[in-house]
């Protein structure tokens, strides 16, 4: 099938899933959930397949991005059903003003309509995509990167499966079947067809969105997350949030790539952060972070010289850049040259510090002595995310149900008009 017809089908469904009852959307859910699971062996059996084809060309670490497991199938799962429980917003009323005519104006949240996803290696893309927009009235097309194709299939079909059980139309998910830059540039400017574009990957698909789409498009973020060590800050908390933020999933957007220290606790900081993260590592038998240090940094730990594309790159790998700076506003500053906007942290005991770092750092998760790791919607409370958006409008930071609606205004009158000299005649017009 083509991607015209995909999408013109995917526009067929707005007008039920606009219409379903939220207990109806909710059972749809649960009916997809557990279609999930029952068909476990098969998604898994494509995902082997995936990743045989994929071994060799990819890294480790982009491997295990691309991977499935019964325990990931289970979390999708999970996270479906987490959407569920959530109330509907579809349909609630955001603001209300009556005004002194007799007017009742509401502002009330209503589906996007057609939300088209391009996303890359992530299989679990497909169940939080297709949850968030289902439950928020919309359908969504998916259109995966080749690497996860056959994962990303098997995955939709047994989400169909469940939206036939309910009676909801199965275009309501749609995966596209051509996996060329054909098929993207297609979504980018489906004008009357994609409501609304969201890009889920590295910079250059996000970049390729944003410069070519004419349909709107949200900018989702590449993640050059930093984390300052204070001088106010407790190492022994800095090393556990650090290492948590680099090693737990490097492969993420919000794992940490760059790591500042001040320069009153590097000395004392940094041999510790090559203890944790290279040397324990390496005798553990696990992957060493590859340090890539500033002059500062390299005069009192090993490691690769930084170079200034270092402290602009998404690793999103076992990397991990190292800046010693003079002062917090130097922290702040480097963050405002470097920063992708998406996610940082402070690891301090001084509250007017921390306050300073929350209030000059423009970013869509900024963070007191915690990891980046928990900018995600389903930490958020969110259930699960569309993606972690780092513009400014119309969302910002990981992207739930409300930001999956948009709005309208609903008027209710009882035969007001506006005034003007037309208002003053008493005999209507005939």
């Amino acid at each position: 099938m083509t991607t015209r017809e995909i999408l013109e089908l995917a526009q067929g469904a707005q007008m039920p899933l606009a219409l379903a009852a939220t207990h109806t959307k909710n059972e749809a859910l649960e009916a997809m959930a557990v279609a999930l699971i029952a068909a476990q062996d098969t998604i898994l059996a494509a995902n082997k397949q995936d990743l045989d084809a994929a071994r060799g060309r990819i890294s480790d670490v982009m491997l295990d991005r691309l991977a499935l497991t019964p325990s990931r199938l289970t979390d999708m799962a999970k996270g479906m059903r987490e959407v569920a429980a959530l109330p509907d917003p579809v349909g609630a009323v955001l603001r209300k003003i009556v005004r002194p005519n007799g007017l009742v104006i509401e502002k009330t949240a209503v589906p996007m309509g057609v939300i088209a996803i391009i996303y890359e290696s992530r299989p679990n893309v497909t169940s939080d995509a297709a949850a968030l927009a289902l439950k928020a009235g919309s359908a969504c097309v998916l259109r995966c990167g080749r690497d996860a194709w056959r994962s990303c299939h098997a995955i939709v079909e047994a989400l169909r499966a469940g939206l036939r059980k309910v009676h909801l139309p199965e275009c309501a998910v749609s995966l596209i079947e051509d996996t060329s830059h054909a098929s993207a540039n297609e979504l980018m400017t489906a004008d009357g067809l994609v409501d609304l574009l969201i890009p889920r990957g590295g910079a250059g698909l996000i970049r390729a969105c944003v410069e070519n789409a004419t349909v709107p498009c949200i900018q989702t973020g590449t993640g050059i997350c930093h984390v300052y060590v204070d001088a106010a800050a407790n190492l022994d908390m800095a090393l556990r949030i650090v290492e948590n933020a680099k090693t737990s999933r490097p492969s993420v957007c919000n794992a940490e790539e760059a790591l500042l220290v001040h320069r009153d606790v590097a000395k004392e900081f940094l041999p510790m952060l090559k203890k944790c993260l290279v040397d324990d590592r390496q005798a553990a038998g696990l992957t060493p972070v590859e340090l890539h240090l500033d002059p500062a940094a390299a005069a009192i730990i090993d490691g690769v010289p930084a170079v200034p594309a270092d402290f602009d790159t998404e690793y999103l790998d076992y990397k991990l850049s190292v800046a010693v700076v003079a002062s917090l506003d130097d922290a702040i500053g480097h963050i405002a040259r470097h920063s992708t906007h998406h996610s940082e942290a402070i690891v301090t005991a001084d509250k007017a510090a921390a306050q300073r770092f929350v209030t000059c750092v423009d970013s869509a998760a900024v963070y007191i002595n915690a990891s980046t790791r928990f900018t995600d919607g389903g930490e958020f409370g969110l259930g699960c995310e569309m993606g972690i958006s780092t513009q400014k409008l119309h969302a910002r930071g990981p992207m739930g149900l409300a930001e999956l609606c948009t709005y309208k205004y609903i008027i209710h009158g009882n035969g007001q008009t506006r005034g003007g000299a037309a208002s003053l005649l008493q005999t209507p017009c005939h």
